[in-house]
């Protein structure tokens, strides 16, 4: 996916700089969480390592995806998958909220893939709720249903908004791809809280944090994909068809409360070593990241610079420079 704040370009970066501090060996049974998951590339590369992985992500989508590539890990079933591709599209939730033919006059999808997305997110819920497929099938082809359709979305890049006319790639006949199982330690648990709740009922040896950086609310950005996963049939607002999203809008992208709720987080982590992932242009400073890390123990800092995520400029954000320092802070409690 296409994803604001992915690490699937930093992972080398990330690896090496976090080995170099916890002395990693294979053989070692670690437990390391990754409590801002998002698509789970750092949790599902520590769990190909060896490592025992706890994923948390307060977004039901990521919930489904880190189900899938942290919770399973034995081979899967995947007979289904030309049944449903062979499915006829249906008029459901996808079709009259997100396609123009239903007169929602919001075009994230085309018609044929909406229904077609309908139609496949019906049939594995049905299939789920009367024993037909395991939990572990469920999250396998949830999970790359989210995976898939997105690659058909019609958006700039996040489902802030929709295009007015359907580009190439959204014009494309869906089909559902399957995504890979990352084999690995499987004894993984995946949850779906608020970091600074779960934070209490879990510890381990490595803790990965990769909050969000400004004010840009992932509940808002990846709106459609959440609907997509939990299939609610929830009311929808305004032209863009906003579900409401309250209660999962994070303290870490406000500038008023980003401090406090981080400091918080330190200091009942139990954890030896804990990682923060921030960049330059975050809204906690530099200075104030080493400060409030400082004391709960020894700190270091690793850097490096990557280029910015694509969306800014179809987003019209005007910024000078064409990449970004990406800090790794590490604290060693």
């Amino acid at each position: 996916m296409n994803y604001i704040g992915s690490k699937l370009s930093l992972i080398d970066f990330l690896q090496e700089s976090i080995l170099s501090v916890i002395d990693y060996n294979e053989c070692d049974e670690y437990t390391f969480a990754d409590l801002f998951a998002g698509t789970g590339v750092v949790g599902s590369t520590f769990k190909k390592k060896g490592c025992k992985v706890i994923a948390n992500d307060i977004q039901y989508y990521s919930y489904v995806m880190n189900k899938h590539f942290i919770e399973n890990n034995d081979f899967i079933d995947d007979s289904l998958l030309e049944y449903f591709n062979s499915l006829q599209g249906q008029e459901g939730f996808v079709y009259n909220n997100y396609c123009l033919g239903s007169g929602s006059e919001r075009n994230y999808f085309t018609d044929y893939n909406g229904k077609k997305c309908d139609a496949i997110r019906m049939q594995i819920e049905l299939l789920y709720n009367k024993g037909e497929i395991s939990t572990a099938q469920y999250y396998y082809y949830l999970a790359s249903l989210i995976n898939s359709i997105d690659k058909y979305a019609n958006t700039a890049s996040v489902y802030g908004a929709f295009l007015k006319h359907i580009k190439k790639s959204a014009a494309k006949q869906f089909e559902l791809e399957l995504l890979p199982i990352i084999k690995g330690n499987s004894n993984g648990l995946v949850y779906n809280e608020d970091i600074n709740e779960l934070v209490f009922k879990i510890k381990g040896d490595i803790l990965y944090l990769d909050p969000p950086y400004n004010a840009r609310q992932y509940c808002t950005n990846y709106h459609v994909l959440e609907t997509i996963s939990r299939y609610d049939n929830p009311i929808l607002k305004g032209k863009t068809g906003l579900r409401e999203y309250s209660s999962q809008k994070s303290a870490f992208c406000s500038k008023r409360t980003v401090e406090k709720v981080f400091d918080d987080l330190l200091a009942n982590a139990k954890f030896k070593y804990i990682f923060l992932s921030y960049n330059n242009e975050g809204l906690m400073s530099l200075d104030t990241i080493k400060n409030i890390m400082s004391q709960y123990g020894k700190y270091e800092v690793f850097t490096t610079e990557y280029h910015r995520f694509k969306a800014d400029k179809e987003e019209n954000r005007k910024h000078k420079a064409s990449s970004t320092t990406e800090y790794l802070h590490c604290l060693i409690k």
